[in-house]
C-alpha cells in the first residue's frame, strides 16, 4: 500500500515502526489545516509558523505514544494548541501586540491605534492569567468553534468538566473584560469573532 492510500492511523503506526517517509506524508496531508488552527490562536505569522514547527517535532518524537482511541488529526490539533499555548505563557513576560489590520485606504490613526494595542495587551493578559485547564476548552470551545462533546474528546475529559471549566474561565474574563464592548472583534488576539469554523459561528466570552 502506498502512502498516499494509507490511513493516519497506519502512518503514525509505520512512521514509530521506522518508516523513513511515513511522517512526511503525515505532514503534507494536515499542514495547511493545522497552520490554519496556530495561525487563528496566536495572530502572528511568525509566531504560528514556529508553533507549528514545535508541534510537528512533538508528533514525530511521541508517535509511539499514539493510540488509535482517538483520530489522527484530534491528537495532531491538540498538540498544535499546546504549543500555542505555551507560546502564550512565554510571551507573558514581553508581551507585544500586532500592528492593527487595515484595508487598502483605510489609514489607522494614532488613537485607533493606540486603542486597538491596549485592548489587545488587555485581552492577551486576562487570557494568560486563566489557569491551563480553563484556558484550553476556553480557546478550543469560544476561540476555535468546537462543540463542548468535540473539545470533551480532544482533551478527554467529560462534557460536564468542558462545561463548568469554560464557566468559570468566562466569569474571570468578564471580571477582567467587563468594560470592553466585544474583546475578540476589538483586538488583534486569538480568534475573530467575524471568522467561522465549519460554518458555526463563534462564541463571545459571555452569553454562553
Amino acid at each position: 500500500m502506498t502512502a498516499a492510500a494509507s490511513s493516519d492511523a497506519s502512518l503514525i503506526a509505520s512512521h514509530a515502526a521506522g518508516d523513513p517517509h511515513a511522517f512526511s506524508e503525515i505532514v503534507r496531508r494536515h499542514r495547511d489545516r493545522l497552520w490554519a488552527v496556530a495561525l487563528r490562536t496566536l495572530r502572528d505569522p511568525e509566531e504560528a509558523a514556529d508553533a507549528l514547527q514545535e508541534a510537528f517535532i512533538s508528533a514525530f518524537r511521541n508517535a509511539g505514544s499514539f493510540r488509535a482511541e482517538s483520530q489522527v488529526t484530534t491528537w495532531l490539533h491538540r498538540i498544535v494548541v499546546n504549543a500555542c499555548l505555551d507560546r502564550v505563557r512565554r510571551r507573558q513576560a514581553r508581551p507585544t501586540v500586532p500592528l492593527p489590520e487595515t484595508g487598502p485606504g483605510e489609514p489607522v490613526t494614532p488613537g485607533d491605534a493606540m486603542s486597538d494595542r491596549e485592548t489587545s495587551l488587555v485581552v492577551r493578559n486576562a487570557l494568560a492569567e486563566l489557569s491551563e485547564e480553563q484556558r484550553v476548552p476556553i480557546l478550543l470551545v469560544d476561540v476555535e468553534g468546537y462543540s463542548v462533546a468535540e473539545t470533551a474528546k480532544m482533551l478527554g475529559i467529560a462534557e460536564g468538566t468542558v462545561k463548568s471549566r469554560c464557566a468559570r474561565g468566562r466569569a474571570k474574563l468578564a471580571k477582567v473584560l467587563g468594560h470592553l464592548r466585544n474583546p475578540i472583534a476589538d483586538a488583534n488576539v486569538p480568534g475573530d469573532a467575524s471568522e467561522k469554523r465549519e460554518g458555526r459561528p463563534r462564541r463571545q466570552w459571555e452569553g454562553t
